[in-house]
């Protein structure tokens, strides 16, 4: 049976970098040919960065569906269904969808979707981004402009939820499988560190929680999350059912005045000799990348005795590994690539890895 096409559902209220967030990732798509579902409506229309940004090789015009409606969450069945079941039977498939959900949508529902009849067997929920303004949250206003996302309220006549902000920022963070705080180039690096801890604290277990400005994050720990959220509902549970969305055309007033390069991150390479028990490797690197909070760490091993490759993939503490192809004349040995914010202490880790 075909492998699931990943989707990735990009949430967050208006303003908070969304639409700079997904433009960045096209622009560094690495060949990955991706869908776009943008869930917008009224007056505001498809962001036009995104169409400039948009390299016809990687997201070509046909593959951006905008959904102007009303909010994502409540025209689920009429719009959302019928949208993914179309994008899912073209030629060729892509190989990723990107949804940016309405800013006042409950992200919730739109993943329960997933478990369709129509989706279950051929889409997977990725992982759920949450986007945050870090700026407007550490002064208690969850949007940078409150005003305009009471406009967006008034103008989507299909909304059936009248959720406090406050209120949908819970079940935002609730949702989430990684929180990205960005416009942190815009806050105090200690006011940046403090809303990183407490939204941590907030979220679920394992919930990553980055920051970054510009809304600039490597597509590698973006996309590839494997999380497969329409299986754990449970433990995503809405923290208030009446629905409440936020229209979600991202107009980012991130207005891009100064470019910030990826310094805010970092990879390097480890070689290793080959291991002994991958069971007992992949115990080790949980506790490498829980000590060092690591985002990614990905790579090949060989393993005493056996003629096949190991792949190890990693998101946070979750470690994947499996057999997948002969070694033949490759070289014997480990090389992993590790992947995180900037200051990471290179020379503890690579001492780790190697132990």
């Amino acid at each position: 049976m075909a492998a699931k096409i990943p989707a990735t559902v990009v949430t967050g209220f208006l303003g908070a970098g969304k639409t700079t967030l997904i433009r960045h990732m096209l622009q560094n798509a690495q060949g990955k040919r991706i869908a776009l579902i943008i869930n917008e409506f009224g007056d505001l229309g498809v962001d036009g960065d995104i169409l400039k940004g948009c390299d016809s090789d990687v997201c070509a015009a046909e593959d951006i569906v905008e959904l102007s409606n009303g909010c994502i969450c409540c025209t689920v069945a009429d719009d959302f269904i019928p949208t993914m079941e179309a994008l899912l039977v073209r030629t060729p498939p892509p190989d990723h969808i990107v949804i940016e959900t309405s800013g006042l949508a409950l992200p919730q529902p739109l993943v329960r979707a997933f478990n369709w009849p129509g989706l279950a067997t051929r889409v997977t929920v990725d992982g759920v981004v949450t986007v945050v303004d870090g700026l407007a949250v550490t002064e208690g206003r969850f949007a940078h402009d409150v005003a305009a996302v009471d406009a967006q309220r008034a103008a989507d006549d299909g909304l059936d939820h009248e959720t406090p902000l406050s209120e949908l920022f819970e079940d935002q963070i609730a949702c989430a499988d990684m929180i990205v705080i960005n416009k942190t180039d815009l806050m105090d690096p200690k006011a940046a560190s403090d809303l990183a801890e407490r939204l941590k604290a907030e979220a679920r277990p394992g919930v990553q929680v980055i920051r970054t400005s510009m809304g600039e994050l490597p597509v590698d720990v973006l996309l590839g999350q494997g999380i497969g959220a329409e299986g754990d509902l449970d433990a995503r549970h809405e923290v208030h059912h009446h629905h409440h969305h936020d229209d979600d055309d991202e107009d980012d007033h991130d207005d891009d005045h100064h470019e910030h390069g990826h310094d805010e991150f970092e990879s390097f390479v480890v070689d290793r000799a080959e291991i002994a028990d991958p069971a007992a490797f992949a115990a080790h690197l949980t506790q490498v990348i829980r000590a060092h909070d690591i985002l990614r760490l990905k790579g090949f091993t060989s393993v005493a005795g056996k003629p096949m490759r190991l792949t190890v993939q990693a998101v946070g503490p979750r470690v994947d590994h499996y057999f997948d192809q002969p070694l033949g004349q490759t070289p014997r040995g480990a090389r992993l690539v590790v992947i995180g914010e900037a200051g990471l202490d290179q020379t503890a880790i690579r001492a780790a890895l190697q132990a």
